[in-house]
């Protein structure tokens, strides 16, 4: 008698779960890099150098665990470059919502714990969303057209066949 589990996830899912058991640790990784760095360079300069400790962090344990053998056609700085270019959207929806926190919110100062959970949400999507199409695919882009298309999901367009009536 075969047993089937009641519980399955999709390909997908299991994927985006396991981002955000990433994240989760990237986002110990960013506070513990804002709260070590405060004292040294300010709360300012600490929350951006955080932010690449953590995205560094991050691209490594995606790379290696989220997204195991996808996407491993270049170099792996070229791809830690890609995943931080592809990132931007979330690094402007991370950092846009931490420092808009830290202005609005003067608690956010003195706690900045509470706005980099924030962030870390505010970016989330976005970032999964990129990641799967510009830095870890099965077969990267080989122009910026290709690139352009994966990004907002153009289908390739078939010139030779008209579809109308």
């Amino acid at each position: 008698m075969r047993l089937v589990s009641p519980f399955i996830l999709s390909p997908r899912l299991l994927r985006f779960l396991k981002f955000c058991v990433v994240g989760s640790l990237g986002f110990l990784w960013d506070a513990s890099s804002v709260y070590a760095l405060r004292p040294i360079i300010g709360l300012t300069a600490a929350t951006l150098a955080a932010y690449f400790i953590a995205a560094t962090f991050n691209w490594l344990l995606n790379s290696l665990w989220t997204f195991r053998g996808v996407g491993h056609h270049s170099h792996p700085v070229l791809q830690w470059l890609r995943f931080l270019s592809a990132n931007s959207l979330g690094f402007f929806l991370n950092r846009g919502t931490v420092y808009t926190l830290f202005y609005v919110f003067p608690l956010c100062i003195q706690h900045p714990i509470l706005a980099l959970a924030c962030g870390s949400f505010a970016g989330l999507i976005a970032n999964f969303n990129l990641c799967q199409k510009i830095v870890f695919r099965e077969k990267p882009p080989t122009s910026a057209l290709e690139l352009a298309e994966m990004t907002v999901e153009i289908p390739a367009t078939d010139h030779t066949h008209n579809t109308e009536p």
